[in-house]
């Protein structure tokens, strides 16, 4: 590492002039330790959750969240009615957007399904 060149001030170091090739080099080593890092802290931060690529179509293709993961679960009106102690009417109701559900029953029916109260909702 030849060719740089340093200013200072009052005595002490303060910008180091470098080649353009190196200061490349140097941008591209920097950029994959930011890929790195940024790498890292997602896979630190990942609860392992996935969205199974048959749920991911069927909701942006607008179905309703409750009823696609119903059914990816394989589970039908009247077993995760029981399972989250509603009943099966209400449920029907949720589906088919005519109720939208309250908190806590959404609560129950994400429980059931084992996912998030967000995963039920729809944008």
């Amino acid at each position: 590492m030849t060719d740089i060149q340093f200013i200072e001030r009052d005595g002490k170091r303060e910008f180091a002039v470098i080649p353009i090739e190196l200061y490349e080099r140097l941008s591209v080593a920097l950029e994959d330790a930011d890929d790195a890092a940024l790498f890292d802290s997602v896979r630190a931060a990942d609860d392992g959750f996935r969205i199974p690529a048959a749920v991911a179509h069927a909701l942006l293709d607008g179905e309703q969240p409750l009823k696609v993961w119903r059914e990816q679960r394989g589970l039908t009106q009247d077993a995760l009615a029981a399972k989250a102690g509603i009943s099966k009417a209400y449920l029907c109701q949720i589906e088919t957007r005519k109720r939208v559900g309250a908190l806590k029953t959404l609560r129950a029916i994400a429980d059931a399904l084992a996912v998030s109260v967000n995963e039920l909702l729809e944008n």
